[in-house]
C-alpha cells in the first residue's frame, strides 16, 4: 500500500459526489457486464444479496453517497473515498470504524483486464455488496481493530489473513464452491481459475494455515482456502487470532507455491 501509482484520485464535491467522465462511465458498465454474466452460479449468494440491496447502476459509476444509504442502513458501515494507495496504519484505521477505502480512480483502457492498484470497479464491484452481510461486515471490522493495535511484524500475517479471505475467498455450499473474495469477483480471470482450473489448491480454511502462507499479488493465486460455510466468517472473527498469530510467527512460513517475483533492472 505504499508503493507509488500512477493513477490520481478524482476530487470529491461537498455533498460526496464525483463527476466521472463519459469513457470512465463506459469502462464501468463494460466491466459490469462482463462480470455479472460470469458470476451467475459462481458467485456466494450472500454477494449476489448484496448486488440486490445497493441496486447499483449498470451504465455508470455508483455514487459513494448512494452506496453509504444501504450499508449505513445494513450494517452500519459507510464508504471512504480515499487516494489511488494509502498506509497500512490509515487503511485500518478505517476499517476499525467501520469504513471501507474506496480509491476514487478508475483503470485506464491499457489495463481494462487487469491492474494491481484497487481502482472503483474493484473497491464497489468486488467488495461493498458483501459489507451488507453481518458475517462479513463484522470479520472486517475485527481485523480492522486488529491490524490497527499490531505492529509491523504482526500486520504481514493478519495481511495473509485478509488476503486469503475478503480478496482471495472461497466457500462451500450445497450448490458447490462458490466465491466471496473480492480480488476474484472483480477479475474474469481468476473468477473463471479459481472454480474451473485444476491448478490451483482448494484447500479448507485452517486459520494457521492461511497465516503461514505466502501470496504474491501480480499471478493467478495457486493456493485458495475455502470456508466450511459462511458463518465461519463469525466464528474466525471471534477466534483469539493474535495468539494464532504468534503461533504462526513459532512455526514459520510454508515454501511459497510460485516463483520468487523477477526485479525489475533500474
Amino acid at each position: 500500500m505504499s508503493k507509488s501509482t500512477k493513477y490520481v484520485s478524482r476530487e470529491i464535491s461537498k455533498d460526496g459526489m464525483i463527476a466521472w467522465s463519459s469513457e470512465e462511465n463506459d469502462r464501468w458498465a463494460r466491466l459490469y457486464d462482463r462480470q455479472m454474466k460470469l458470476l451467475n452460479g459462481r458467485a456466494c449468494d450472500e454477494y449476489m444479496q448484496g448486488i440486490e440491496l445497493l441496486k447499483m447502476p449498470a451504465d455508470r459509476i455508483p455514487q459513494l453517497p448512494d452506496i453509504d444509504k444501504v450499508l449505513n442502513e445494513t450494517t452500519g458501515w459507510t464508504t471512504a473515498a480515499v487516494p489511488a494507495l494509502i498506509n497500512f496504519t490509515e487503511f485500518f484505521t478505517l476499517l476499525a470504524n467501520k469504513r471501507f477505502p474506496v480509491a476514487t480512480f478508475m483503470r485506464s483502457e491499457e489495463e481494462f483486464d487487469y491492474l494491481q492498484e484497487p481502482d472503483v470497479f474493484h473497491e464497489i464491484f468486488g467488495h461493498c455488496p458483501l459489507l451488507t452481510n453481518p458475517a462479513f461486515a463484522h470479520f472486517t471490522h475485527t481485523y480492522g481493530k486488529l491490524g490497527l493495535a499490531a505492529n509491523k511484524e504482526d500486520r504481514a500475517f493478519l495481511a495473509r489473513l485478509y488476503w486469503f479471505t475478503v480478496e482471495f475467498g472461497l466457500v462451500q455450499t450445497e450448490e458447490g464452491l462458490r466465491i466471496y473474495g473480492g480480488g476474484i469477483l472483480s477479475s474474469p480471470g481468476e473468477t473463471l481459475f479459481s472454480l474451473e482450473n485444476e491448478k490451483p489448491e482448494r484447500n479448507p480454511l485452517v486459520p494457521i494455515d492461511v497465516l503461514r502462507t505466502p501470496y504474491r499479488i501480480d499471478i493467478m493465486q495457486p493456493i485458495y482456502y475455502v470456508l466450511e460455510n459462511f458463518n465461519q466468517l463469525f466464528e474466525l472473527a471471534e477466534m483469539d487470532i493474535m495468539a494464532l498469530v504468534e503461533e504462526a510467527k513459532a512455526q514459520g512460513l510454508f515454501e511459497p507455491k510460485f516463483p520468487p517475483k523477477l526485479k525489475q533492472a533500474s
